[in-house]
């Protein structure tokens, strides 16, 4: 079984306005069977962090595109996006680059 794991989670770029304008978060993810990846990690913030329209966050099981997402300062695209296995302690920071006009 797959040790449970403290996360910092954060939200920018407007983005915190999806997740009541909170922009930091500290996630303590359960136990389960298999590591935690960043595709489990979506579900569990738009089942227990995202107070309203998930559609300009989610799309299918991905962040919408406009969301640049970094893990631990680094592009996500670089550690393998949904499939990167995250560890305790990691800082996933989700940035919108999408603004109104």
């Amino acid at each position: 079984m797959a040790a449970p794991i403290s996360l910092n989670v954060e939200f920018g770029g407007g983005a915190e306005l999806l997740f009541g304008g909170v922009k930091s978060h500290k996630v303590e993810l359960s136990q389960q069977e298999k590591p935690w990846d960043v595709r489990q990690l979506l579900v569990w913030i738009r089942k227990n962090l995202l107070k309203e329209r998930p559609e300009l966050f989610i799309q299918g099981d991905n962040v919408r595109p406009g969301i640049l997402v970094l893990i631990n300062d680094t592009d996500w695209e670089l550690l393998g996006e949904l499939d990167y296995k995250l560890v305790d302690q990691d800082t996933v920071v989700f940035i919108s680059t999408l603004h109104g006009g």
